[in-house]
């Protein structure tokens, strides 16, 4: 089984299905991690206010796997927006997660309150530059933060991190990301729970037709329409389900009626109001 790769505009490439470790538990971080890694997951996402950078460095290193087999993603929480404070983030980071340099570093959010993101993002190309970060990227960006950092910033973004999911599609960011060569990852993919996506007859009949779970129908939906995606379990059996995408296709129509579903049914907060 080969996870696909897509190529980013900094000149790397990018697993297109990944392992998340949003709200998983540190003390339980390494063993959930190895159990991704030994199912064959090679791309981690976490955060520095997850808390859990020690444990996804923990299971690396137990791992065995070659660092350039590894694709790693974290990010500089808000508080830490800002040049000096994110350069400082970033080696807190590198240092918990016992690594020399992350594939990926995002702006969490843009709080626009505070309005540090163009300066937290010229700290990200140092940061780049410097060799700690491969790639930089934003989250939960929308279409004006997105505008800004393009116009104000030397760098377009590689990835933009937004919550995407059937009931909620972002379509005018999407699009606008897409337009200048950013991608776009879909964190809360399946929704977080919060809406009976799995009930939906275009999920449960898709399902249905390809002998799979709904979970693993929707993910197939995020990657024939070009998201990024990476689920979270801890369970070591949904783990590996949500690893199993590549056996079936949806048709142009199950993909479509799926996209259908959208109806604004945002889950978690608007990135305007997180400050």
């Amino acid at each position: 089984m080969t996870v696909p790769t897509l190529d980013l505009n900094s000149g790397h490439s990018i697993p297109q299905l990944g392992f998340g470790v949003f709200k998983v538990d540190p003390a339980e971080t390494e063993r959930i991690v190895t159990d991704a890694l030994e199912a064959g997951y090679r791309h981690i996402d976490t955060a520095a206010i997850y808390g859990n950078e020690e444990g996804v460095g923990r299971a690396i290193a137990a791992s065995g796997i070659a660092r350039d087999e590894l694709f790693i993603t974290t990010k500089l929480w808000n508080d830490d927006q800002g040049t000096d404070s994110a350069f400082a983030a970033m080696d807190r980071s590198l240092e918990k997660l016992g690594l020399d340099y992350v594939d990926l570093y995002l702006i969490h959010w843009p709080t626009p309150k505070k309005d540090r993101y163009i300066e937290s993002w010229h700290a990200l190309e140092q940061i780049a530059a410097d060799g700690k970060s491969r790639s930089i990227g934003v989250s939960n960006f929308l279409v004006p933060h997105l505008e800004r950092v393009i116009a104000e910033g030397g760098t377009v973004p590689a990835v933009n991190q937004i919550e995407l999911h059937p009931a909620y599609q972002q379509r005018d960011v999407t699009e606008f990301s897409r337009e200048n060569g950013i991608h776009i990852e879909a964190w809360g993919p399946l929704g977080q729970g919060k809406y009976p996506l799995f009930d939906e007859e275009p999920v449960t009949a898709a399902a249905r037709v390809h002998d799979v779970s709904p979970a693993q129908a929707v993910l197939k939906w995020h990657l024939q329409i070009g998201n990024i995606v990476f689920p979270k379990s801890n369970s070591p059996e949904r783990i590996r389900e949500n690893l199993d995408l590549f056996g079936f296709e949806l048709t142009p129509e199950e993909v479509e009626a799926i996209s259908g579903l959208e109806r604004g049914g945002r889950v978690s907060a608007h990135p305007d109001e997180v400050n």
